[in-house]
């Protein structure tokens, strides 16, 4: 029986970039809303991240669990 049909997670790295994206710019409007980070540090760090987000998915390998399902 095949892993991904039990529920088991898949341990590609490509799965955990978005999510750890997401983390990092909540980060940065928490810090910002702490006062431990400027407005105008906030207004050009994430950008910087979503522009990572679409790097990532452009240039990110073909993941392991994808090619289980196309055989």
């Amino acid at each position: 029986m095949d892993s991904q049909n039990m529920g088991a997670s898949c341990s590609c790295i490509h799965h955990k970039m978005v999510p750890i994206f997401i983390i990092l710019l909540g980060l940065v409007f928490l810090l910002n809303a702490l006062g431990l980070i400027t407005q105008q540090a906030t207004s050009i760090i994430w950008p910087i991240i979503i522009i990572l987000i679409g790097l990532q998915k452009i240039f990110g390998r073909v993941c392991k669990c994808d090619i289980k399902k196309v055989n």
